[in-house]
């Protein structure tokens, strides 16, 4: 499989060198250069497969067997879940009423984000340690990402982790988690702001491709194509838990801030997986205002609500759902 940026200006680029490019050199952002489609059959099988077992199923068909055999891909991901307080990693929980809930807060840090971090972590350990090569990881955060990012990356040898979190404007928990870890390869700054600024001032960084391969810095945000890869399984996941068949639809509610984790059921649901997305925004609601109406303009400020994750106005993964639906007219 080969990655292509959303802007048309880089293409050809191995899932490796995905991994560690935050921004393309155009601008854009990667995705593969066709999605994977599964079939009915494969669909049946893959319904009996733990979460272990079907993320190496999904994942190994955006990975080359040059660049990650199938056999070491299997065990880094079982080494990403193995920290995870219940060995199915991401469980339903049956309400009242036709509704379930898929359990996305077991791992390290209770963020949905610890099901792809964990995983991305050991991506980056594997191909750091073949390359003997330092790389530093910037992260732009507004709570989950940042402590998710370093429980994934604290203690590994060959990665340094720079995390910026917005002032009053994190969860305590959150912030707690990311300003207590004491290793060595973990740095934490406040700054003033939002989480859009701190994005707004990250991307120069990795649009300078001379100062980025001179310092070798690499992002873990959701423009990290692996993120949204495996996202991906959860989606297949949540609905072989809920679907009877593999025919019939499923309605999945996504909480949506920046637009990766929908991103990654967009991809499912290319993929063949049949489910209808619906997502869930705060009061910060580019999303819905483009999806209803088309309006994409930015609101002057970000109001802080209940669910600071959520409160952001600049959704940089829309660039890859219009690409993804308009087959990259865009």
């Amino acid at each position: 499989m080969k990655y292509s940026s959303t802007r048309g200006g880089v293409s050809d680029v191995t899932f490796e060198e995905a991994l560690f490019t935050g921004y393309a050199a155009d601008g854009g952002i990667l995705l593969p250069v066709s999605i994977p489609t599964v079939n009915k059959a494969t669909l049946e099988k893959w319904r009996e497969l733990s979460f272990q077992d079907l993320a190496t199923e999904i994942v190994s068909l955006f990975i080359s067997e040059t660049e990650i055999p199938k056999e070491d891909l299997q065990c880094l991901i079982k080494n990403a879940y193995a920290s995870f307080s219940v060995p199915e990693v991401a469980p339903v929980a049956r309400l009242k009423d036709d509704v379930t809930i898929l359990e996305l807060f077991h791992g390290k840090t209770w963020s949905f984000k610890d099901v792809a971090m964990s995983c991305v972590g050991q991506f980056y350990d594997y191909f750091c340690s073949k390359r003997k090569q330092h790389y530093t990881i910037v992260v732009g955060t507004s709570g989950d990402t940042g402590s998710s990012a370093i429980e994934a990356v604290r203690g590994l040898e060959w990665v340094d982790i720079v995390v910026l979190l917005p002032r009053g404007r994190c969860a305590k928990v959150q912030e707690l988690q990311m300003t207590t870890v004491l290793e060595d390869n973990v740095h934490v700054f406040r700054v003033d702001g939002t989480s859009d600024d701190t994005d707004l001032a990250i991307k120069p960084l990795f649009m300078d491709a001379e100062f980025r391969t001179r310092h070798r810095l690499t992002s873990i945000n959701s423009i990290n194509w692996c993120r949204i890869m495996v996202q991906v399984v959860h989606y297949f996941y949540a609905y072989f838990q809920m679907s009877s068949d593999v025919d019939s639809p499923v309605e999945i509610v996504v909480p949506t801030g920046a637009c990766g984790n929908v991103t990654a059921g967009c991809i499912a649901s290319k993929m063949g997986l049949p489910v209808r997305l619906v997502c869930a925004v705060t009061c910060n609601d580019i999303v819905s205002r483009a999806l209803s109406s088309g309006d994409y303009s930015v609101s002057q400020t970000v109001t802080p609500t209940l669910a600071p994750a959520m409160d952001i106005q600049v959704p940089y993964n829309m660039e890859r759902i219009w690409y993804i639906f308009t087959l990259g007219s865009i």
